[in-house]
């Protein structure tokens, strides 16, 4: 085999040439890229056959400085991880044909005992270069926030397609593997504004590591919890910050389950009252991340339930839902309430009555009674009141 290698070697630049063609033809990336040149793609590939043939052919001088670069670059152009690991694959495997249809007959038994030393020095060479890619985007993930965003975009929208790749992307946003994690989602007060200004310098500050990404309309980030660090010291450091609506999902004992703690927390966002700076848990209050959950059912309630009284003009629809509010809050009580809304108790009698009459319940019926809190609890969450 080191023989073969010998004599093959003269030819790299051949062999690299066609190993890039190759790329170009099976891995959409190198297909379309307008950052990586084909000269360029073709260079790296007459690099690693030479890497290849040489230690295969016994030259212990070669080193990986060459191919480490390589995987240095490609994370620094934005090549895909996925594509740089699968061209490794296609020339490692173009490089064993190679061999087999250039050894003699009688020799082919022999190098398919050796086919094990072949892979092996492949696999030296995808490794160094995955090294050397991850450690470059980690450096450039820690150095630039997009790129820290993209990453968690691809943990919260489940671009990862494996528990490795999730643990990849989690290593370069510095989240361990062991403990649990919450997703916070935050409102946005403006357009593309922090709801949660500077909160992954006040988590560290903690010693609490996060990660998070800026939208449109929110800002969302993971939580990796910690011994004496539990999801009510976060909901306290979270509820200095907000600065509108804050969702915090369930505890997930997996990073792989973030998908799901994403759902949540953006549910528990959209079930606090629009304009506050409420800080909801997934689990605290069920029937509003029920309504929430489900805006266009809500709505439908609202509807049935309230709407003779939304169709009432501003100053009525308000005193009404008002007084609504607060004798159910009361328990049904009528002084309590009056106490409550600084008026006379006949006036909520009064109000309740109307209230009774508009909607064309009776509020001495529990089931009316817990239909009317349902659909006030909507008209909160739905911003109707």
């Amino acid at each position: 085999m080191s023989a073969l290698s010998r004599r093959l070697l003269p030819e790299a630049d051949q062999l690299g040439l066609r190993i890039a063609e190759r790329l170009r033809e099976e891995i959409p990336f190198y297909e379309s890229s307008a950052v990586v040149a084909f000269d360029e793609v073709v260079d790296s590939c007459t690099d690693n056959v030479r890497f290849i043939l040489g230690k295969l052919a016994g030259d212990e001088s070669i080193d990986l400085d060459r191919p480490r670069l390589t995987g240095t670059t490609r994370a620094d152009q934005g090549a895909p991880y996925a594509a740089v690991l699968q061209a490794f694959r296609i020339g490692g495997r173009f490089i064993w044909e190679t061999l087999v249809e250039r050894a003699e007959p009688e020799a082919r038994d022999v190098l398919l005992l050796a086919a094990a030393d072949i892979w092996a020095v492949t696999d030296d060479l995808a490794a160094s270069v995955t090294d050397a890619y991850r450690s470059a985007l980690s450096d450039r993930a820690r150095r630039d926030g997009q790129m820290r965003a993209v990453l968690v975009g691809t943990l919260l929208d489940g671009e990862t397609s494996g528990a490795e790749q999730v643990w990849e992307a989690a290593g370069i946003l510095a989240l361990r593997a062991d403990g649990d994690f919450v997703v916070v989602c935050a409102e946005s007060p403006t357009a593309g504004a922090e709801g949660l200004p500077d909160v992954e310098r006040v988590l560290r500050r903690a010693n609490v590591t996060s990660a998070w990404r800026l939208e449109h309309d929110h800002q969302e980030g993971i939580v990796a919890l910690r011994v004496g660090f539990g999801v009510e010291h976060l909901v306290g450091v979270l509820d200095e910050l907000a600065q509108g609506r804050v969702g915090v999902s369930g505890v997930l004992p997996r990073l792989e389950d973030v998908q799901d703690g994403r759902r949540q927390a953006r549910t528990a966002c959209a079930a606090g009252s629009p304009g506050s700076q409420e800080v909801l848990r997934f689990g605290d209050r069920p029937l509003a991340v029920l309504l929430a959950g489900g805006p266009d059912q809500a709505r439908a309630l609202v509807d049935a339930v309230l709407g003779p009284v939304l169709d009432l003009p501003p100053d009525d629809r308000a005193v009404v839902l008002d007084t609504a509010r607060a004798w159910l809050e009361a328990g049904g009580s009528t002084s309590t309430a009056a106490k409550a809304l600084h008026v006379h108790r006949n006036t909520v009698r009064y109000r309740v009555r109307r209230l009774e009459e508009v909607t064309g319940r009776d509020l001495a019926r529990p089931v009316d009674a817990a239909e009317l809190y349902v659909a006030l609890e909507a008209v909160r969450i739905l911003g109707l009141g």
